[in-house]
């Protein structure tokens, strides 16, 4: 299957062309805006990988992919909070798979409404928000609440090392809701909450507690429509430095108080700057996943899915699902529904295993008195 990644030489984009080079039946293609940097980390990773040219935005986009015989395409060039859909509609003009790591709640949400009818009567399939959320968060609670008459609430925190790699493209979508109003499914019912404001400490299996905050992603709107009776759903990140995740919830005032109306445009400086911390941080990084309900023999329960990954290895959890699914679809895989998608329930939480274990990452399931207080002011 001739594979395109969109954004291959770019921080998840690099790690997926790594893992996809050396897959049996992909054929693979690096594209970027710079085709020197595309075909020189393509000559990098050997084999049959080649590198081209590609602008996401230019109106003959389709005809090209269609030229270079591209099967599948994987878009990893966000930020996506304010793309629109031309590159999956031109993907399905071309006669394309489509495989993003969208984390844009807008984009993700609307994903399957605005474009499954295209790939459908294209015969093909579409996937958007293959990444950390909400592929693997969605795996993670369908395990950990597997034969449950119920869950109540879902708790999500990730914290990533201060040491790891850190996009500008991945930093500026973050930046785009620090202070905004975002929906939040609470108490049953959908309120308004700050993005990166009000940071809590958050308790973590193999790591010291952290403090996270708010932050808006398509799981806080795809999670209480999956999950039947679900009263309460809730996304934090959590920064190693302190300092940092105080500076946020920094920002996030400012923006309110109407002194920075758009913070996205300090993308570029604290990308720049971000270095400065890291002597006070560490490699280790790692995501927890709280479910809370009621069991298979109707007792109330709460369950804890904890991940740790350290040697900064962290920012290969985005890049899992759409390297499994990519996989997949070149070994014809015929359980993979065509149409347009969001990426829950596509991937079960084992197949991440292997990928988990190629990293030295560990894993633990904990099951937890409902009397603790692992999320906290």
């Amino acid at each position: 299957m001739k594979t395109l990644v969109l954004g291959g030489y770019g921080n998840f984009g690099a790690r997926i062309c790594r893992a996809l080079a050396g897959s049996p039946g992909i054929e693979l293609i690096v594209a970027g805006r710079d085709a020197q940097r595309a075909s020189a980390f393509a000559s990098s990773l050997g084999g049959t990988a080649s590198g081209v040219r590609i602008d996401v935005q230019a109106a003959d986009l389709a005809r090209t992919l269609r030229g270079l015989g591209v099967e599948l395409v994987i878009h990893t060039a966000g930020p996506f909070q304010n793309q629109d859909y031309c590159v999956p509609q031109a993907v399905v003009a071309a006669g394309a798979h489509y495989i993003d790591l969208a984390d844009g709640r807008r984009f993700v949400c609307d994903f399957p409404a605005a474009l499954d009818a295209d790939f459908r009567t294209a015969g093909r399939t579409a996937v958007s928000g293959a990444s950390t959320v909400p592929a693997l968060s969605s795996a993670v609670i369908d395990h950990l609440a597997d034969g449950w008459q119920g869950i109540r609430s879902i708790d999500i925190c990730i914290a990533p090392a201060q040491g790891a790699p850190r996009g500008e493209a991945t930093l500026a979508g973050v930046l785009a809701y620090c202070g905004e109003p975002i929906r939040v499914w609470q108490g049953g019912r959908w309120i308004e909450l700050p993005g990166w404001a009000d940071p809590v400490k958050v308790e973590f299996a193999r790591m010291k507690p952290r403090r996270g905050a708010l932050c808006d992603i398509p799981d806080l709107e795809l999670l209480p429509a999956r999950y039947a009776g679900v009263q309460s759903v809730m996304f934090r990140a959590a920064l190693e430095v302190g300092l940092t995740q105080r500076a946020f919830a920094f920002l996030a005032f400012m923006h309110r108080a109407g002194l920075l109306p758009a913070p996205q445009k300090l993308a570029p400086l604290l990308h720049a700057t971000g270095g400065v911390f890291d002597a006070l941080g560490t490699a280790l990084g790692g995501m927890v996943v709280r479910v809370e309900g009621t069991d298979a023999q109707g007792r109330p329960a709460r369950r804890a899915w904890h991940i740790a990954a350290d040697d900064n290895h962290g920012p290969e959890i985005p890049c899992m699902a759409a390297i499994l699914l990519a996989r997949r679809l070149a070994n014809g895989d015929p359980t993979l529904p065509v149409g347009a998608h969001a990426c829950t329930g596509l991937l079960g939480l084992s197949e991440f295993g292997p990928e988990f274990a190629r990293w030295g990452m560990v894993t633990d399931v904990v099951d937890e008195e409902r009397s603790e207080s692992p999320v906290t002011r």
